[in-house]
């Protein structure tokens, strides 16, 4: 594929993107997938979180084949990709007051447990309230965001803060504000995203991580396979059965 093509063009700027996360990232994905690990060890429970796209990578990580069967989505009605009409209606839920905390109230989450939530921007009302709120629920919570966005955008939070400054670990994704790596002089805006490739493999590289250091510590990590292999449905049963009462998709 011709690196002068737009196709071409898009590849190699998520490819050093992902070079940047892999280079730059390290410690705090090491970190991330170590807390994560320690939450498994001590009877926690795994939440992923999202809003708009940035639900996508979430999703990405649960009932996923060859992932942590432990890690579930906290769901907020109206904000999990683009599941309601009109989809901007997800966008402006995104900004709502109060949404986090109601969210949270209902949800199953409790202290000891972990949560990451995935914003690129980190300035809106709904990532920020779920990571206050949440700390002081007693949550550990990591933050998959772009830091760029802290130093040249303002918060949406009444706080002024953003999803950054309340996290135990932050993983930056590098990404530039308005997620678009391409220009055309014949093409009126930016385009071409790539915030769902990047967050997504950092997602699967905590995830790697955090399998790797329970086992590690002589604990085998809680991991799914496919269903499309043999054995695959038996063995997921034993882990659902294992940890049935961790896995909040699994009745």
């Amino acid at each position: 594929m011709s690196d002068r093509r737009p196709a071409g063009q898009f590849l190699n700027a998520a490819i050093d993107l992902l070079h940047r996360v892999r280079d730059e990232e390290q410690e705090a994905v090491e970190a991330a997938g170590t807390l994560l690990a320690d939450t498994v060890e001590r009877g926690g429970r795994l939440f992923a979180f999202g809003a708009g796209h940035s639900s996508l990578a979430a999703q990405d990580v649960v009932y996923r084949a060859g992932g942590l069967a432990l890690m579930n989505l906290l769901a907020v009605p109206g904000a999990v990709g683009v599941d309601v009409m009109p989809a901007t209606l997800g966008s402006a839920l995104e900004r709502v007051d109060g949404l986090a905390s109601a969210v949270l109230t209902a949800s199953p989450l409790r202290a000891g447990d972990a949560l990451v939530i995935i914003s690129l921007s980190g300035r809106n009302a709904l990532p920020v309230e779920m990571a206050t709120t949440a700390r002081d629920l007693g949550v550990r919570v990591i933050g998959v965001t772009s830091v760029a966005y802290a130093t040249e955008t303002t918060s949406r939070h009444a706080s002024g803060t953003f999803l950054k400054d309340h996290c135990d670990v932050v993983l930056d994704s590098k990404i530039a504000v308005g997620d678009a790596e391409l220009t055309l002089d014949t093409v009126p805006a930016p385009f071409a995203p790539a915030s769902t490739v990047v967050t997504a493999a950092l997602m699967q590289a905590v995830m790697a991580t955090t399998a790797a250091v329970l086992a590690d510590r002589g604990i085998e990590p809680p991991l799914l396979r496919s269903g499309n292999v043999d054995g695959g449905h038996d063995w997921n049963h034993r882990v659902f059965t294992r940890y049935g009462d961790r896995i909040h998709y699994q009745y």
